[in-house]
């Protein structure tokens, strides 16, 4: 057992808790985010476009300035409930997949880490989802300072009983095909890029596997995430936060986009997005090797004890 091959138990704490550190830090890019992707909805292209957010710093000033700075961490409750289930079985789960796929194999092939990237990005959909659908509409929702005008929901609990009781169990559940394939893509370019630019950077010996190796690994995963994820990503928060009956299905939100808003649509809230991904993923991996590498030191000197 080493630094760099903690045991599973280890990874999935290791991977929910940093998954928590950088939620605490990127959320209101991630707030940003969802108002600029749902922006624009139910509009038809020949009526007037008043828009109500640019950029994302500006609409981090206008949801200050408007609903109040606790308006940038709606949801947030839900959201790190999502990410100690979540990013615990996507993260933390990930290189146990690998080695199971790939098998008596030395090294793992690129083909192997995507499968295993797949794998475990559906299976956390698959716990994870209720919380994401609770976290977007909280996000979504617009609280006006003077009044409670336009809110659908209170607190996190009341958002789970109103959601079960006006949209039954599968409300909870709203969106689940498209958070897979989001999910799916997201893991493959995210624990993909970080896997294989890390391995790259220490098998050349152009880096030590220390914090700067792990920067620069989460930067490059960032990026490429981002590109490949944001028309997937908008189609999920439109099709989550909708209300019943709004579209026919996963499908037909992207369909509506398409004619209604045009194919830019699909790449609404881009820059949020990358800044939100690319501080996340900075956060998320530099925390996850700490966590990984002092939980690890705790197991090892909590056994040690006990034998002595």
């Amino acid at each position: 057992m080493t630094d760099s091959n903690p045991p599973a138990a280890v990874r999935v704490f290791a991977a929910g808790s940093a998954g928590c550190v950088a939620d605490l830090v990127t959320f209101p890019l991630d707030t940003a985010k969802v108002r600029l992707q749902i922006q624009g909805e139910g509009r038809t292209s020949l009526e007037g476009q008043t828009v109500k957010y640019r950029g994302v710093f500006g609409t981090i000033v206008t949801i200050v300035r408007t609903e109040g700075p606790r308006s940038l961490y709606n949801g947030l409750v839900a959201g790190l409930q999502r990410q100690m289930t979540f990013a615990s079985v996507r993260i933390g789960l990930y290189d146990s997949m690998k080695q199971l796929y790939a098998g008596s194999a030395d090294n793992a092939g690129l083909g192997t880490r995507l499968l295993a990237g797949c794998t475990t990005g559906a299976m956390a959909v698959a716990f994870a989802q209720p919380t994401d659908v609770v976290k977007v509409r909280f996000q979504a929702q617009v609280r006006l300072l003077e009044s409670a005008t336009g809110k659908r929901y209170s607190s996190t609990t009341q958002a789970y009983r109103t959601i079960v009781r006006d949209e039954g169990l599968r409300g909870l559940w709203k969106g689940a095909l498209p958070n897979i394939i989001r999910n799916a893509t997201v893991n493959c370019s995210e624990l993909v890029t970080y896997d294989v630019i890390k391995e790259l950077l220490l098998k050349n010996h152009l880096m030590t596997d220390n914090m700067p190796c792990h920067f620069i690994a989460a930067f490059s995963a960032g990026l490429c995430t981002t590109v490949v994820a944001s028309p997937v990503d908008v189609v999920k928060t439109r099709y989550m936060n909708s209300v019943p009956g709004q579209y026919g299905g996963a499908l037909n939100c992207a369909a509506t986009m398409l004619i209604k808003e045009g194919p830019t649509a699909f790449y609404k809230g881009f820059m949020p997005s990358f800044l939100r991904l690319l501080s996340w993923n900075i956060v998320m991996f530099v925390s996850y090797e700490q966590f990984k590498r002092g939980f690890l030191r705790l197991q090892l000197k909590t056994i040690a004890d006990l034998k002595t």
